[in-house]
């Protein structure tokens, strides 16, 4: 299960944050670190040391350009956060999220993102956005600042203890049969599969007036709630993404060719 998460960092400008984190990952058994945008030196001596021995997911560690490019793989994506936001969006203890664990990881190939902002400020709205549900850690609210590499050891920790638990059930049940994975039909459509659907779908929207981007009232946001929280699998996606076409088909029909030059 452990192997199944990416801790994904956003924008980090310390690389000493960086080292902190490879090493908190590394005591929870954690080893796939990736990397978006980092506003300074990923490796160098700062790094090296607060990495303290866990310098190798430093130089393994994927560097990506675009969040979305980083968990293009993933079947959940959940977003750190320490702040209320105008729409609300589901929220997670990092032991609730750590309890959902086991079933998220029943699908093969199943990939969980566990993402973390900028050291000054967080993630952005469009980034939590993109996650399915964020994981708030219930600090004290008169002094509620996390260290970065600190927020990642409490919920790496959440982690490993619901791994732990796994692993106890398991040896004392040998007798019962291991649970099976997800069939191909349950299999959760993946960050890449549902960016495209929403691309799709605000195009589809916009094509029958139904959605301005001049004036979004926060449809597409709103609406990628509903969806993430849904958890669509591949095949009603691919179902949904069927009736995208056939409404643009029948809108374009209806409206007839081009008048000609």
């Amino acid at each position: 299960m452990l192997e199944r998460l990416r801790t994904v960092l956003i924008g980090t400008s310390h690389s000493g944050n960086i080292g902190g984190v490879a090493r908190a990952m590394h005591n929870m058994g954690l080893d796939d670190l990736a990397l978006v945008a980092p506003r300074g030196e990923v490796i160098d001596q700062e790094s090296i040391s607060r990495a303290s021995g866990a310098d190798h997911l430093l130089h393994q560690a994927r560097v990506s350009q675009t969040l979305d490019e980083a968990v293009a793989d993933c079947t959940l994506v959940v977003g750190a956060s320490a702040r209320s936001r105008t729409l609300p969006w589901p929220m997670l203890s990092p032991r609730e999220l750590a309890a959902r664990l086991p079933d998220e990881c029943r699908q093969e190939g199943a990939r969980i993102a566990l993402v973390f902002g900028r050291e000054d400020s967080g993630l952005t709205n469009d980034e939590l956005h993109r996650c399915h549900a964020h994981v708030h850690i219930p600090t004290n609210a008169d002094f509620s600042s996390l260290n970065l590499a600190a927020a990642v050891q409490v919920v790496a920790y959440e982690c490993r203890m619901a791994w732990l638990e796994q692993q106890a059930s398991k040896a004392g049940s040998d007798h019962q049969k291991a649970e099976k994975p997800l069939a191909s039909e349950e299999q959760r459509a993946s960050h890449a599969d549902l960016e495209r659907y929403f691309a799709h779908l605000e195009q589809t929207l916009t094509t029958i007036g139904f959605h301005d981007p001049q004036k979004p009232r926060q449809l597409m946001a709103r609406l990628r709630r509903l969806y993430l929280r849904a958890r669509p699998r591949r095949i009603e996606l691919n179902i949904l993404r069927g009736i995208l076409t056939a409404t643009n088909k029948a809108v374009t029909d209806k409206a007839g060719p081009p008048p000609r030059p």
